[in-house]
């Protein structure tokens, strides 16, 4: 009996003395990846010369990284909210869920980066390349000096959509004006630019986009653009009637409102 309590001893000391051992081994193992990771960080707080580095989930916060070396670098997950990149190489870098939010990327060179879900949100982007990069997937809001030649006319229109949703109108203009500039006869952004002006009292700016965006609709053999720009020229009628005509009080503004409140996913369909 007692060298049969001695065996399970033993036998319990080696399991114990193997768990101790894989739980070291798993350290060792950790410990040079994170150690080169650091190092990494290191190198680019020091030299600004980090091409290639693995930087992902750094916390680069308000960093200066003025010229910086980051071709190709991983920055997946990294912060690097209101940080300083102004003319940083970010060329192929993976930006993958970053959050960039009010950096300063003025002068930046983006070409063949991944910006899938980066948030981008109030950063500056004046003269920054963005040359073969998708925002589709990107956080825009609020954006300042974004090129017209970073998107296509179809995609400013959604991001001045979403601007709208938000209630950020001067920004939604701007990205409509730049879907016209892009593509004159780009119809849903003159569509978008009438609503937003009749809703800030620019009536004569307003029935003037409108007018054109059904011009173009119809042109275009555009159905509902055509139907949904008509819809919007005759409430304008009516507001302008009940107006002209004080004693009869139609209450026509109301009725305008629940339309421009629903007109968002119906700018978006225009596209489809």
């Amino acid at each position: 009996m007692a060298k049969s309590w001695r065996a399970i001893r033993v036998k319990s000391m080696k399991t114990k003395l193997l768990t101790v051992i894989t739980t070291l081994t798993t350290i060792a193992v950790s410990v040079p990846l994170q150690a080169e990771s650091l190092s990494d960080l290191n190198q680019l707080l020091s030299t600004k010369k980090c091409s290639q580095c693995d930087l992902s989930n750094s916390g680069l916060v308000q960093a200066n990284l003025t010229g910086a070396d980051l071709m190709q670098a991983n920055l997946t997950g990294a912060n690097l909210s209101q940080a300083n990149l102004m003319g940083a190489n970010l060329i192929g870098a993976n930006l993958a869920g970053a959050s960039l939010h009010g950096a300063n990327l003025t002068g930046a060179n983006l070409t063949g980066a991944n910006l899938s879900g980066t948030d981008l949100r109030n950063a500056y982007v004046g003269n920054t390349n963005l040359t073969e990069v998708d925002l589709d997937s990107a956080h825009l809001e609020g954006i300042k000096g974004i090129s017209e030649t970073a998107a296509t006319p179809e995609q400013f229109h959604r991001w001045g959509v979403r601007e709208v949703e938000r209630g950020n109108y001067n920004a939604a203009v701007a990205h409509y004006h730049r879907a016209i500039n892009l593509d004159p006869e780009f119809a849903p952004a003159y569509l978008g630019l009438g609503i937003i002006q009749y809703n800030f009292d620019h009536r004569a700016e307003a029935k003037k986009n409108t007018e054109i965006a059904a011009k173009l609709f119809k042109k275009q053999e555009h159905k509902l653009g055509y139907q949904t720009a008509r819809d919007f020229q005759q409430k304008m009628a009516l507001i302008q009637q009940a107006e002209e005509n004080a004693a009869k009080n139609e209450g026509g503004m109301g009725h305008v409102g629940k339309f421009m409140g629903s007109v968002g996913s119906l700018l978006l369909q225009l596209l489809l």
